[in-house]
């Protein structure tokens, strides 16, 4: 055998053995493309029911946000109407309540002096400083 020979067969057994990796490679790469159509297929059965079940939970939940809407509109009037009362009844009974208060404290303080003005005795009033203390001779007093 020649040189060129021995060449011919070396480029042939690799031109034979990269077509093999090649085929291989095909192989492979069918399964893979098999698979993935399989998975888009599953994943295609499996989306179109969740696709329904989410309208159907997003009309749902639009449905009630209606009936909460309506029920805040209502609350909105019924505060409303609270309202309006609330200062009905104060402007109603707000100043008599007022004059009655102040003719009671009047009459309870005319009822705490004595003939003369003179405060009776134990209505004196007292002033409390905070921070100071009492002078030992007013705590013997006190502690009695």
């Amino acid at each position: 055998m020649s040189g060129g020979e021995v060449a011919g067969i070396l480029v042939a057994v690799f031109w034979a053995v990269l077509v093999s990796f090649l085929a291989l490679a095909l192989a492979r790469l069918a399964q893979v493309l098999k698979a993935a159509t399989k998975l888009v297929a599953d994943v295609t059965e499996q989306a179109v029911p969740l696709l329904a079940d989410a309208s159907t939970t997003v009309r749902s939940a639009r449905t009630q946000l209606d009936r909460v809407d309506a029920i805040a509109s209502d609350v909105q009037e019924v505060t409303s109407n609270a309202s309006a009362l609330s200062s009905t009844v104060a402007s109603t009974f707000g100043g008599p309540l007022v004059k009655v208060a102040a003719f009671g404290y009047g009459v309870r303080k005319a009822l705490g002096r004595t003939q003369d003005g003179a405060p009776r005795a134990g209505t004196e009033r007292r002033t409390v400083i905070v921070g100071r203390t009492v002078p030992a001779a007013r705590r013997r007093k006190q502690k009695g």
